[in-house]
């Protein structure tokens, strides 16, 4: 076989393997996804998590959050301070209507809202970086007793993080490993991380 020939048979054997797998992965229309109604979402057992947002300035990481809180089942969301509150539009951008089916709650200041959820019954972490910290990944593999708790999470202002008050009041301070120049992620993109994280074992 010359060179060629092998040539042209190797471009047609690519392009057929193309095809097939355009084939077999096909990406679904948006009326063939399954979706529960909000009211649904209401009734189905959650996993008892809360997400505190303290101080958060930007709605589209306000709804974003809601947004991953609908996905992943999250008991509610408890705002405080100048996070902005639903109904909002800008929040609706991003949230994309989790707004209305995530539950939350509001407090004007951060440190009631923290000793509110441990009266009831919940363990507060701070996501921060700070002294005696546990990262993300030993906290949900070492917590043997992580699927009977109820937790709550507090994330921070995008600029100043969590408030040392709130930190204070906490069990302690949970922290993402990474590995880059910054070491500091966008609310909504922690957030996520954690939420997925802690659903592995909580739900």
């Amino acid at each position: 076989m010359s060179i060629k020939n092998y040539l042209q048979k190797y471009e047609k054997n690519r392009t057929f393997a193309r095809l097939k797998k355009i084939i077999m992965i096909r990406k679904l229309d948006t009326e063939e996804i399954i979706r529960i109604s909000t009211e649904e979402f209401k009734q189905a057992k959650k996993i008892p998590l809360v997400i505190v947002l303290d101080n958060v300035r930007s709605m589209h990481n306000i709804g974003s959050v809601f947004r991953t809180s609908d996905a992943y089942l999250v008991e509610k969301v408890v705002l405080c301070g100048i996070t902005a509150q639903p109904p909002h539009a800008e929040i609706h951008k991003s949230a994309l209507g989790a707004e209305f089916s995530v539950d939350w709650e509001y407090y004007a200041d951060t440190n009631e809202a923290v000793e509110a959820l441990k009266r009831e019954g919940y363990e507060v972490w701070a996501i921060e970086l700070a002294e005696n910290s546990v990262m993300l990944d030993q906290f949900s593999t070492l917590n043997s007793q992580l699927s009977t708790q109820k937790i709550a999470v507090v994330m921070g202002n995008e600029v100043k993080g969590v408030q040392q008050s709130v930190i204070d009041k906490c069990k302690g301070c949970i922290e993402l490993p990474q590995f880059g120049t910054k070491h500091s992620l966008n609310v909504s993109v922690t957030a996520g991380i954690v939420i997925w994280e802690l659903f592995k074992k909580l739900y």
